[in-house]
């Protein structure tokens, strides 16, 4: 006997549990899928976001940051800190218990908007009167039938060919955030954010990390000058970035990862790791959906193919998050997974892809919205750029932390601030700010002329905007 819902969401991360949640207080019986396992074999919603990407790296970077400090900064501030060492199993632990608490915290989100929670894996059965037919494949496989169905089944991480994953000495980002022992030698293969916060995060623990990029650019998608301001900390701190290398032949043995490149003159190279991180991008999931069983139309990277309001080609199925067009970010995910349950319920849901933010957490972070200085030039748009270093404002410098700058860029005529980028500290926080700016489309002089609270690092974003018409106060 299958049972009966007005919205089924087959994903629990970040683009299915909020859908699930926001269809539930628009007044709608839901039901949402998930079968990511705990060590118990319990359920652990979230997604690659909370189990294996966002939160826990965030929780070994701020580990890390700390172990840092006490070896390189505190003696700076007058304190003295002898023979600090690290207990990796006690931060991985740490980390473990921030994605239980994050993974109860769903559980808990789900029960209080009355959203039926089955543990599984959700997939397509057939078309049945008044929707979709879905059967979820668990400890006891149940039928559920919704007239609404929003897919939001993620990415996994993508392999290079002929060297999978073993999670040992070949790491996705799942293995690389389960290394046991600090390795001596440690290669990451891609220097997006994955590649660059988990090179950070061993790093500052005592690794020797090469970065071999196939790009002859660094972060080719953040604006230029903040990415050679970030490139400089990075070199500085004792990161190896090799860029525009062509890898070749990869061997895995007990001993560890050997990896033959060529670099960036032609040159052939070779190097010994005990450990070899793979973090190329990541690949849409629909393993196991059943798309071609019913139909769902797929592009050629294997998305779900979807319309602006991530309508699919099946009358009553929606997607959301990774396994769609757009940026794989877990904001990104929610915004589309309100959106889509205000799109049901008869509303007028909206994600503007202009004013996403994105950020790296690294030391020093990097943030952006909006477009960069380079994409600015291939457009043909007259601008005006205004930027302030870290270096002039007082709370970085009480902070220790005085690397990067905030970059504003504004229409020529107009003013309208058209991006925003920073590196530096509490990047990740400072970027809300731009954000709302941008989304009411907002000038410089608005920034420049609203008072923010002295001191703080919230200035420098103000500086920026007034240096915009070359009026800072502090540079």
């Amino acid at each position: 006997m299958s049972k009966q819902f007005d919205v089924v969401v087959i994903g629990g991360g970040p683009g299915g549990y909020i859908a699930a949640i926001r269809a539930a207080q628009l007044g709608m019986n839901v039901a949402c899928i998930d079968e990511w396992k705990n060590a118990k074999g319990g359920p652990a919603p979230g997604g690659t976001c909370t189990n294996v990407g966002c939160i826990p790296s965030k929780a070994l970077l701020q580990s890390s940051e700390h172990f840092d400090h006490a070896n390189h900064h505190f003696a700076d501030h007058g304190i003295s800190a002898k023979d600090v060492t690290i207990d990796i199993a006690k931060m991985l632990g740490r980390k473990d218990a921030v994605v239980k608490q994050n993974n109860d915290g769903i559980l808990y989100l789900l029960k209080k908007n009355k959203v039926s929670f089955f543990h599984g894996r959700g997939s397509f059965v057939k078309a049945a009167e008044g929707g979709h037919e879905i059967k979820v494949a668990g400890a006891a496989e149940e039928t559920l039938v919704g007239k609404q169905v929003i897919v939001a089944t993620g990415s996994n991480a993508r392999a290079l060919a002929g060297v999978p994953f073993d999670e040992k000495n070949v790491l996705s980002n799942d293995g690389a955030l389960r290394i046991e022992v600090v390795p001596k030698k440690l290669v990451l293969i891609g220097s997006g954010v994955i590649g660059l916060e988990m090179g950070s995060v061993w790093r500052r623990l005592g690794a020797e990390v090469t970065i071999l990029e196939g790009l002859p650019t660094f972060l080719g998608a953040v604006d230029e000058q903040i990415a050679k301001e970030a490139k400089k900390a990075f070199d500085k701190q004792g990161l190896k970035i090799e860029l525009g290398v062509k890898v070749g032949e990869i061997k895995n043995s007990a001993k560890g990862v050997s990896v033959a490149f060529t670099n960036a003159k032609g040159e052939a190279q070779a190097i010994e790791a005990d450990k070899l991180i793979v973090s190329i991008g990541r690949v849409p999931n629909t393993i196991g959906l059943n798309a071609e069983g019913v139909g769902l139309q797929l592009d050629e990277r294997g998305a779900i193919v979807v319309d602006a309001d991530c309508r699919t080609n099946l009358p009553g199925v929606w997607a959301v998050g990774d396994v769609v067009r757009g940026p794989m970010l877990a904001h990104k995910a929610e915004e589309e997974g309100v959106a889509v349950a205000e799109r049901i319920a008869g509303q007028h849901g909206h994600v503007n892809f202009n004013t996403i933010p994105w950020v790296i957490y690294t030391s020093p972070e990097i943030a952006w919205v909006g477009r960069t200085e380079q994409q600015l030039k291939a457009d043909g748009v007259k601008y005006k750029a205004g930027t302030f270093p870290f270096l002039a404002n007082g709370r970085a410098r009480a902070l220790g932390d005085t690397t990067g700058m905030v970059k504003f860029l504004a229409d020529a005529a107009s003013d309208e601030i058209l991006g925003v980028h920073i590196v530096g500290p509490m990047a990740s926080e400072l970027i809300a700010e731009a954000v709302v700016a941008m989304e009411f489309r907002a000038s410089s002089e608005d920034i420049a002329r609203i008072c923010h609270a002295h001191p703080s690092l919230s200035e420098a974003t103000k500086e920026a905007a007034l240096a915009v018409e070359k009026r800072t106060l502090n540079f």
